[in-house]
């Protein structure tokens, strides 16, 4: 029985490690305090400041420390989707689309606050602002996991996050927001190494009605973009869907026989 329950937790085993490192980490920010949480999360964070001055460890050290919310509602739900996406893509993959998440969707949104505040368009305090957690990440993992959908509601999955995640960024205007977006789009480009059949069970299919639920809210975290963000997922979702069938479609056409009209042509009378 035991080696029963080790030999599927060794199935899950990067969702096990990352989310017992979270656990701790949390439980000890709790118990230390807030000044001791405040002092953590501002060396920790992935924001200009720190990267200038040399600190690339915070881009895996950021996703150690979350900042949002009671414990006991996101980190279920975390679970729940890495355990999904590892059983799925295997742990590997997972890794791998988790970190292109992370970090890709840090530097982009590092390059893009760099570039506003050299030109003036943000203040130099944006530098300074704290951007830790496990975010980016988890949306990157969650748009991987677009290779493990069936291949007639693939174009429809990939339409309704990217669209949504871009009405997001757009009504939100964080750059967070912005930042969940690219992670989404990196998720996305990431699953097409990963393509691969895969057997849905009601079971999993629950996993993932769960996973996408808290996918949402991390994109959609404002009363705002809560509104707006299924809108316009629904319409970008149909677009895709509609495109994909108007391409397949095209590529199922049959060509058109070419006739050889050599014998129908007239031919010239021999003189002489």
């Amino acid at each position: 029985m035991i080696g029963g329950i080790f030999s599927r937790l060794a199935r899950v085993r990067f969702t096990v490690g990352y989310v017992a490192a979270l656990l701790a980490i949390s439980c000890a920010i709790l118990a230390l305090g807030p000044h001791a949480h405040d002092v953590l999360v501002q060396r920790a964070s992935t924001n200009l400041h720190n990267l200038a001055h040399g600190h690339v460890g915070t881009l895996l050290g950021s996703a150690l420390v979350v900042d949002a919310g009671p414990l006991y509602f996101w980190l279920p739900f975390l679970t729940c989707l890495l355990a999904l996406a590892e059983l799925h893509l295997r742990t590997i993959r997972l890794v791998v689309a988790f970190l292109v998440g992370h970090i890709g969707a840090t530097l982009v949104v590092a390059a893009a606050l760099a570039a506003a505040v050299e030109f003036g368009w943000m203040p130099v305090s944006i530098t300074r602002a704290s951007d830790v957690g496990m975010s980016y990440g988890a949306l990157a993992v969650l748009g991987a996991m677009t290779a493990v959908m069936p291949q007639r509601w693939r174009a429809a999955w990939v339409g309704w996050w990217v669209a949504a995640g871009l009405a997001s960024a757009i009504i939100g205007g964080d750059f967070t927001d912005a930042g969940h977006t690219v992670a989404v789009v990196l998720g996305v480009l990431v699953s097409a190494r990963f393509q691969q059949p895969v057997h849905w069970t009601p079971l999993r299919i629950l996993m993932l009605a769960a996973s996408a639920g808290f996918g949402f809210l991390m994109l959609a975290h404002h009363w705002g973009t809560m509104a707006a963000a299924p809108v316009f997922g629904v319409l970008g979702a149909l677009a895709a869907h509609k495109v994909f069938h108007f391409v397949t479609g095209r590529a199922a056409l049959p060509a058109l026989p070419v006739v050889d009209d050599t014998l129908a042509r007239p031919q010239p009378v021999a003189t002489g």
